[in-house]
This record gives structure tokens, sequence and C-alpha cells, in this order.
């Protein structure tokens, strides 16, 4: 038994698609994991990220999207659904972490968010180049 959640999907024995990384393990190693099996990454950190302006910022920041991105939920479902910016490699491997401030301040939104990723990552699913998006879960008080 492995203690790498990612370890199965990066592997391909398990399905790609939105995921949880347990707060206890760090966020790094996910990161290498993906790098050392062929993957892409990019890591999207909501710390002090309060309203839609910004979450669309750190977006773009952190993924590195293309010049043609919108700065909309929209412009954000293109990007993911047509990963042609992004060098793909065996996958692509989005980690947000410090997300359950701005889930709160703005739950709207964050369905929303939610929402596209799961799409996107059901959409490449099924391909040679899957996507994974990890959420970091928030260490328990």
């Amino acid at each position: 038994m492995t203690d790498d959640p990612l370890a199965p999907v990066l592997d391909g024995s398990a399905p790609a698609g939105v995921l949880s990384w347990p707060a206890r393990l760090p966020t790094e190693r996910a990161l290498e994991a993906a790098r050392a099996a062929g993957w892409e990454t990019g890591a999207l950190d909501l710390a002090g990220v309060s309203d839609k302006a910004g979450l669309m910022a750190a977006c773009a920041d952190a993924l590195r999207l293309p010049d043609w991105f919108g700065a909309n939920w929209d412009a954000l479902a293109d990007c993911l659904g047509d990963l042609e910016w992004w060098p793909a490699g065996r996958g692509r491997l989005v980690l947000v972490r410090d997300w359950q401030e701005y889930a709160a301040a703005s739950p709207a939104d964050w369905r929303v968010l939610q929402e596209i990723f799961a799409d996107a990552a059901a959409h490449w699913r099924e391909t040679d180049t899957p996507l994974v998006v990890v959420m970091v879960l928030a260490e328990s008080r």
C-alpha cells in the first residue's frame, strides 16, 4: 500500500479527475511526483484571493493561461477545454491550495469553478493526456 494518493492516476491505473490531497502531505510531493511521471504541472494558490477578479488573475498567472484568456468563466472553461496552449507531457496536473477561505467567502463562484474543473477533467479523462485537479485539503483544527 502506497502513501501516495496520486500514484494510481499518474501510472494510469485509476482515472483522472478532481482529487483530494491530504493536508498532512507536502504539496510539493504531489508536484514532484507528477513531474517525475512526465506530467506538466501548475500550482494555483488562492491564499488572499477574495473576489472573482482576483481568482481570474490567480488562474492566469499560476496556469500561465494564453494571452487570449478573457478573465471570465467562459474563457476559463475554454482554456481548460482546449489545452493546445499547455504542453502535455503524459498529462497535466493543477494543484489548488488555500482555497477554503475563497470558497467560504464566494460560495457561488466557488461552485462555478468546481464545475469548470470537473468538466475539464472529465473532458480529458479518456485521452492520452488527462487533466487532474488536486484539491489540497485543510488541516482539521
